[in-house]
C-alpha cells in the first residue's frame, strides 16, 4: 500500500504531513512512502533525512497516484483533480457545509477523511489533529505577543531600576488557550482569562491564571466541548462587561472560535482606543473575522498605538514540531485503517469504524 506526502503549496504553509522518524514507522509496518521531493525542507526535514528511512523520493504527480494521499491543508482544485479514483484522501479539508470541491472529490471514487471530523471520544485523542495544532497555536501567539511587546513580560528587578510583570489576557480557554494561558504564566506574565463556557474555571485556575467571571444570563457551552454561540443580548452584554478588564491589559490573546460561524467580536474599537500605547492584540481568530473589530487577516496593524496581529496559521511558524504532531495523529489513524497480512497493509471498510465513518465525506 502506498502512501503519498506531496508539497503543501498554500502560500505561507511550510508543514508537511510526515517526518522521517513517522515515516520510518510506517515503512516497518508494511506501507510504501512516496514523498515529493522537497517536500519536508521548509519544515526542517530535508530529502535525504527520509531517503536515509527508506521513502522513495518520487515527481509530484506520483504522490496523488498513491492509495492513500496525505496532506496538511485543503486541496487545490489542481490537486483534488489528480488523486485518483479508488484511493484514500486525508487531510485538514477546512470546508463548512455544502462544498462542490470535495462533492466532486467523492463523485470521482475518492474516499475523501476530514480531520477536522475527528469525533471528541477517548480513542480518538491521539489523532485529533486539532487539538494538536490549536496546542501549538497557543503557544506561538504568545511568544508572537512578546516579540511586538516593547516592554518585559515577567517582573524584572535590576539595579538600573523595576518593571512590573505584564497584564496578558486570554480569551477562549480552548486547547489553544490553555496553552496560551500555561505558556505565558511560564514567561512570568500575570495572567487572566474568560471563557463563556463555566466548566473552563477550575482548569484556568489549575494553570495559574485569574478566571474572568460574568454574569451573562445564559451558558455558552455547546457539544463536543466546544462553545456555542450566545444571543444578541449576551453577546451585547458580554461586550459591555469585558471592556473595563481588557481596556486594562497589556497583552490580550484571543482564541474564541465557534465551528463553521463567524469569530464573535469580543474587543470592540471602544476597548482597543482605551487600551495603553504600545499594548498588543494577537487575534487566533483573524482569518474568520476576527475577535478584534479591528483584525486583519495576515497583518499586523497598529490603532492609535495598539499593535493587532492578525495571523492566521500560527502551527506553520513552528513547523517541525507542529509537523511532527501531525504526522503523528496520521499514523495512528493509519492504524486502524488497515489490518496486516503478509502481503502488507490491507485496507478496512472505513464505515466500520465509528472514527473513519465521522470523518468521511459523503456524497
Amino acid at each position: 500500500m502506498k502512501l503519498g506526502i506531496p508539497t503543501e503549496t498554500l502560500a505561507g504553509e511550510r508543514r508537511v504531513a510526515t517526518t522521517p522518524e513517522i515515516a520510518k514507522k510506517l515503512i516497518a509496518k508494511g506501507f510504501e512512502v512516496l514523498l515529493e521531493s522537497g517536500a519536508g525542507v521548509a519544515a526542517h526535514y530535508p530529502d535525504a533525512a527520509y531517503a536515509g528511512v527508506g521513502a522513495q523520493l518520487v515527481e509530484r504527480a506520483d504522490c496523488f497516484a498513491a492509495d492513500i494521499v496525505l496532506k496538511v491543508r485543503r486541496p487545490s482544485e489542481e490537486e483534488a483533480r489528480a488523486v485518483r479514483s479508488g484511493s484514500v484522501y486525508i487531510s485538514l479539508v477546512e470546508g463548512c457545509g455544502e462544498d462542490p470541491l470535495l462533492a466532486r472529490m467523492v463523485e470521482n471514487g475518492v474516499r475523501v477523511l476530514a480531520m477536522e471530523r475527528m469525533p471528541r471520544i477517548s480513542r480518538a485523542q491521539s489523532m485529533d489533529a486539532l487539538s494538536s495544532q490549536s496546542n501549538i497555536a497557543g503557544y506561538r501567539a504568545v511568544i508572537e505577543a512578546a516579540a511586538h511587546y516593547g516592554r518585559f513580560l515577567p517582573m524584572m528587578m535590576t539595579s538600573a531600576g523595576s518593571a512590573k510583570p505584564a497584564r496578558l489576557v486570554v480569551l477562549g480557554a480552548g486547547v489553544a488557550g490553555l496553552q496560551a494561558i500555561a505558556t505565558a504564566r511560564r514567561l512570568g506574565a500575570d495572567v487572566l482569562a474568560y471563557d463563556v463556557r463555566p466548566e473552563t474555571k477550575e482548569q484556568i485556575a489549575s494553570l495559574g491564571a485569574k478566571p474572568i467571571e460574568l454574569d451573562l444570563g445564559e451558558s455558552g457551552a455547546g457539544e463536543g466541548g466546544y462553545a456555542k454561540e450566545l444571543s444578541a443580548e449576551a453577546k451585547a452584554r458580554q461586550q459591555q462587561l469585558l471592556a473595563d478588564e481588557l481596556a486594562k491589559a497589556h497583552l490580550i490573546i484571543t482564541t474564541a472560535l465557534i465551528p463553521c460561524r463567524p469569530a464573535p467580536e469580543l474587543i470592540t474599537t471602544e476597548v482597543v482606543e482605551r487600551m495603553r500605547t504600545g499594548s498588543v492584540i494577537v487575534d487566533l481568530a483573524a482569518a474568520n473575522g476576527g475577535n478584534c473589530k479591528l483584525s486583519k487577516p495576515d497583518e499586523v496593524v497598529e490603532h492609535q498605538g495598539v499593535i493587532i496581529v492578525g495571523h492566521t496559521n500560527y502551527p506553520s511558524l513552528v513547523p517541525a514540531d507542529a509537523s511532527a504532531f501531525y504526522a503523528k495523529n496520521l499514523s495512528n489513524l493509519l492504524e486502524i485503517m488497515v489490518d496486516p497480512s503478509d502481503a502488507g497493509p490491507v485496507l478496512k471498510d472505513l464505515t466500520e469504524d465509528e472514527i473513519t465513518a465521522a470523518m468521511l465525506v459523503e456524497r
